[in-house]
């Protein structure tokens, strides 16, 4: 017998029934327009990103990871060559540093955070070292500041994967702003979510970013004429258009996603459960919303049983993957991620996820704990 509730952890439908007589103009008018690839909605998209996020340019991808691909084609990263980053993130920020030929380094985590341990980077800093990856993880920026401090000191260049964290900030800039490119991801789910998939990068170095054009579009100057090897992949028009409509809004949906965590971490006081406390001076954008869980995987399946989706963001860390064997590392190299690995657990997240939905959330979380007597009586 199948549970009443169906609480998803994340809906794009509502959000689409909210804005399809917008989305449906905007696409219209790209579609009129003749010109769906490196067109005029395109810039304008770029352009208004730029300014969203405090950076002077803005190159419109494909997706997120060849967003972190071009980064370090950029700046000529490649065989013979390490790039820096967590084990404790999607699977993309480590394919991308492989598809350069590079070797992805890996540093282990806070435990607060989630997010890459300065001291880390720190102790695996070698003269192959050609650039470090931070990931602003469940949309909590990493210790940008720190991270830059050890960067300069080595004069290696920072790319942050900031494919969670639009809209997040520490100490009021943004995220995408700090590093020396930022990286984002419009997959569907993501806190300014295209319809399909999308990427972009940021940064302020004209040069970079004059490179950057070239190399999303074969690297060609002019039709037929290149100067760089480049590649085909850039954001079209179409998503550009309905990008558009959404940014305006993308502060006011965040602004819901902090309120839903209030509610979380006001309703889930169980010793069982651990809620991150965001540090002083950040801004999530609560991407996702994660607690560490004791019986973690049971608390999953009885949730999910009783019609609430949940997910874990990752069950298994990028230096235990089997396509990252060749790497040498070993269990029990990176011990903070691997036990985040075992405990976390994403509870529904998304601006359209009623009150009455996170009680319910609530609710079943006490009584999974109840049921098994970890809540004293």
């Amino acid at each position: 017998m199948g549970s009443q509730n169906k609480i998803e952890r994340s809906n794009l439908t509502r959000q689409v029934d909210m804005l399809l007589p917008q989305l449906l103009e905007a696409v219209t008018a790209v579609l009129k327009s003749g010109k769906y690839v490196l067109g005029e909605t395109l810039k304008t998209f770029e352009e208004s990103f730029a300014e969203y996020v405090g950076t002077k340019y803005a190159v419109g991808v494909a997706s997120g990871t060849e967003a972190l691909y071009l980064s370090l084609r950029a700046l000529d990263i490649g065989a013979g060559d390490e790039v820096v980053t967590t084990p404790f993130t999607a699977v993309p920020t480590i394919s991308a540093i492989v598809m350069t030929g590079a070797q992805p380094v890996f540093a282990d985590i806070d435990p607060i955070t989630f997010t890459i341990a300065p001291k880390s980077i720190n102790a695996v800093i070698s003269s192959r070292t050609k650039a470090i990856i931070p990931v602003h993880l469940y949309g909590l920026m990493a210790d940008m500041d720190a991270i830059s401090d050890i960067a300069e000191q080595h004069a290696i260049p920072v790319i942050e994967d900031a494919a969670q964290a639009h809209g997040s900030q520490l100490h009021g800039r943004h995220a995408g702003s700090i590093g020396l490119m930022g990286c984002f991801s419009f997959y569907p789910t993501k806190n300014l979510g295209g319809f399909g998939d999308g990427g972009l990068i940021t940064t302020n170095n004209e040069k970079i970013a004059e490179k950057l054009f070239l190399l999303r579009n074969y690297g060609q100057t002019s039709p037929y004429t290149t100067t760089i090897n480049g590649i085909n992949t850039r954001l079209d028009d179409i998503q550009a258009a309905m990008l558009l409509v959404k940014l305006p809004y993308l502060d006011k949906w965040n602004q819901r996603r902090q309120e839903i965590a209030e509610i979380y971490h006001q309703k889930l006081i169980i010793p069982e459960i651990e809620i991150s406390i965001i540090p002083e001076g950040y801004k999530s954008n609560y991407h996702v919303f994660v607690i560490r869980a004791k019986q973690r995987d049971e608390l999953w399946n009885y949730l999910e049983d009783n019609g609430i989706q949940a997910n874990v963001y990752y069950p298994l860390p990028g230096h235990l993957q089997e396509s990252n064997i060749h790497l040498g590392y070993s269990k029990g190299d990176f011990p903070i991620a691997e036990e985040a690995s075992g405990n976390v657990l994403a509870l529904p997240m998304f601006p359209e996820l009623s009150n009455e939905e996170i009680d319910i959330v609530v609710e079943y979380i006490h009584k999974f704990y109840a049921i098994n007597k970890i809540i004293p009586e």
